[in-house]
């Protein structure tokens, strides 16, 4: 699809700050746009359809999967979580470079669909650091983190697949380095 290269896909295991990152990305460059994904879960008090989220009911998500209007999901404590391929589209129509933040099996999916979109993946310096992030948190057992942490080795076993990989070392630099991929590929011909 025409466009394409203003996909952008981040992905990494839980604890290397990639929404950290990709907020301050969003912060210092506010031409880069993140999509909002839909959700079946309740609206909280202050959030704003179509900011926080898109909220569906789980009629409406599975209507709009079975329609293929849903590109990638997952669910999570009963409840749906996706992108809407209109959401994706519409940046690319408008020409917009939009980041999706998302699960590795979603953003296998977005390669697939998308072909010319951009993947990065956000490494731990290394797991001693990963694990150290972990449990600074504060929010986790020790059976969670265990699994966090061998969840994170399978995942980073999978960055292979992805086309660029920058390291979560300070923040700002992270978000500098990615975004200098988001030029970088902006300045190529679709």
């Amino acid at each position: 699809m025409k466009g394409e290269k203003y996909l952008f896909v981040v992905s990494g295991p839980s604890g290397t700050g990639k929404d950290t990152v990709v907020s301050k990305l969003l912060g210092d460059h506010p031409d880069v746009k993140k999509t909002v994904s839909a959700t079946t879960r309740p609206m909280r008090e202050g959030e704003v359809d179509g900011v926080n989220y898109h909220f569906l009911s789980k009629e409406h998500f599975k209507e709009a999967l079975d329609a293929d209007g849903i590109v990638e999901y997952t669910c999570y404590c009963e409840n749906y979580y996706g992108t809407l391929r209109s959401e994706i589209e519409r940046h690319m129509k408008a020409e917009e470079p939009v980041i999706l933040v998302i699960e590795v099996e979603g953003a296998g999916n977005i390669k697939r669909l998308y072909p010319g979109a951009t993947t990065i993946f956000v490494l731990p310096p290394d797991m001693q650091e990963l694990e150290h992030r972990l449990r600074c948190r504060g929010t986790e057992t020790e059976e969670v983190i265990q699994k966090r942490l061998k969840r994170a080795e399978t995942e980073i076993a999978r960055s292979a697949d992805y086309d660029e990989h920058v390291v979560n070392d300070v923040v700002q630099d992270c978000a500098d380095r990615i975004y200098g991929i988001i030029r970088h590929r902006l300045m190529q011909e679709d």
